[in-house]
């Protein structure tokens, strides 16, 4: 079925072209399937790419359904491959509940990136996954890095006020919004954009008006948000009332912005890059990015001991066990969740010792 770790790690380093992305996409395969056997050949090819990751500029892109996200990350590829860079961008596509399938349409939506050969673009559906992202998110993206994409997109499901994990495996967060999309007590809400690094007010040729005011709204929440519980903001404080020109004037912490762009029209993306520079730079420059990604990496570690902590439990033999009758009883109103929760855990636990 798929060809060796081996053989696609060789064709991912070492290949260009279509026999490139057709191992990339084997790759991503293997990483996604849920069968024993594949997931060992996925641990040993991800531990072979590891040494040719951590290269690249990790970008993560969310806003609500609508905002616009599949039309500026095109219109932002197209830009960074004139400046010379490669681009992949992993799309989240949200799985029904019902079926359990998904569109996968993203890719359709950027029909010039899409056929472009130093872009790839892979969507994958969420299958339940909560945040924004898929499961294996993570892993695809190193397969890109060490394929040589030095900017990698993360566009995830459009998402509400909390879906907030693509800022946990990205360098930078950036949170779309639309004009009129919200006052400032709907601004100073959004959990979401506590953590965004820029947020982008796109459409903003609709209605300049209200861009305008999202603009000052946002600017507006996102102060209050940096003078409270902000680790950076007595730092701010005291370069801004440093003497001009002297070390401590340098402010060394980027601070969140709000700009206005139109990714139909293609304006303001040029603005938009310069402004993900000057983020790229600050952070390289006082250590920022080399600790997110530390801690990113250990969060990565628990987050998949607690799946693989959560499927050991359901097919240990004694929950195996119980669990019908269990779920029977849950169900009818006889036992309660927490108590059926611990008799479970209980169960296992004897068993273990």
């Amino acid at each position: 079925m798929l060809n060796s770790a081996n053989a696609i790690e060789a064709a991912i380093v070492g290949s260009s072209g279509m026999a490139q992305r057709r191992a990339i996409a084997k790759a991503i395969t293997l990483l996604e399937s849920t069968r024993t056997d594949h997931r060992t050949q996925a641990d040993a090819l991800l531990t072979a790419l590891l040494p040719h990751t951590g290269r690249s500029f990790r970008l993560g892109i969310s806003g609500v359904p609508g905002v616009g996200k599949s039309t500026f990350i095109e219109a932002l590829g197209l830009y960074l491959i004139a400046q010379g860079h490669r681009v992949a961008v992993l799309t989240i596509d949200p799985s029904s509940t019902v079926s359990g399938g998904s569109i996968l349409g993203d890719k359709t939506r950027m029909e010039r990136l899409s056929v472009h050969e130093k872009a790839y673009i892979r969507p994958s559906p969420s299958s339940g996954t909560l945040g924004g992202v898929a499961e294996k998110t993570r892993e695809a993206m190193l397969v890109c890095e060490a394929a040589g994409y030095d900017v990698v997109i993360v566009e995830t499901v459009g998402v509400g006020q909390s879906e907030t994990a693509v800022a946990g495996m990205t360098d930078m967060f950036v949170l779309m919004q639309l004009p009129n999309a919200g006052d400032d007590l709907q601004a100073i809400k959004k959990g979401v954009m506590e953590i965004a690094d820029l947020v982008v007010i796109n459409k903003a040729d609709l209605d300049r008006d209200a861009a305008t005011r999202a603009q000052a709204q946002i600017t507006s929440a996102l102060r209050l948000f940096g003078h409270h519980g902000n680790p950076a903001h007595a730092e701010m404080l005291r370069a801004a009332h440093a003497e001009p020109g002297s070390p401590e004037a340098e402010v060394r912490f980027w601070q969140p912005q709000v700009m206005q762009l139109s990714a139909l029209l293609g304006t303001g993306v040029d603005a938009f890059w310069a402004s993900v520079l000057r983020f790229k730079q600050l952070q390289d420059a006082n250590g920022k990015r080399a600790t997110r990604r530390e801690k990113q990496a250990l969060s990565w570690m628990w987050e998949r001991i607690d799946a693989g902590l959560k499927q050991a439990f359901r097919q240990h033999p004694a929950v195996r066990e119980l669990l019908p009758d269990t779920i029977a009883q849950v169900a009818a109103g006889r036992l309660p969740a927490s108590t059926a929760a611990r008799q479970l855990l209980a169960a296992q636990a004897s068993q273990a010792s």
